[in-house]
């Protein structure tokens, strides 16, 4: 069974570019420590403090190997002290889904075959 954690962030829409920053250090670290990362998205219309990150695991046992191997990343860490020390995030939330059996998978297959 594939989970996916949904962190939805409650940003400081004055500091927006801070958050783009931390979320796109986190998209070389993420991998690297055994996530799969779906992605993160910025407000765009609408709500202006609003951010959203997701990311998948094989299971709750990948997700601990991940978090123990995130500690000990020194770029991680770094990341985790910018934010705290920008201040930028007000507010996080997470939430495990169990993704619905090929629908990630899908998604990419369908981008592949209509790509150029």
């Amino acid at each position: 069974m594939a989970i996916t954690c949904f962190i939805r962030y409650q940003i400081d829409p004055f500091q927006r570019e801070h958050f783009q920053h931390y979320a796109q250090a986190w998209g070389r670290i993420i991998p690297r420590c055994g996530g799969q990362l779906v992605g993160y998205f910025l407000p765009h219309e609408g709500s202006n403090d609003i951010a959203w990150g997701l990311i998948g695991f094989d299971d709750l046992a990948a997700y601990e190997r991940y978090r123990a191997t995130l500690r000990a990343d020194a770029e991680g860490r770094a990341n985790f002290a910018f934010a705290q020390d920008r201040r930028f995030i007000l507010r996080e939330e997470r939430s495990w889904l169990q993704d619905v059996s090929g629908t990630r998978e899908l998604a990419a297959q369908v981008a592949a075959q209509v790509a150029p």
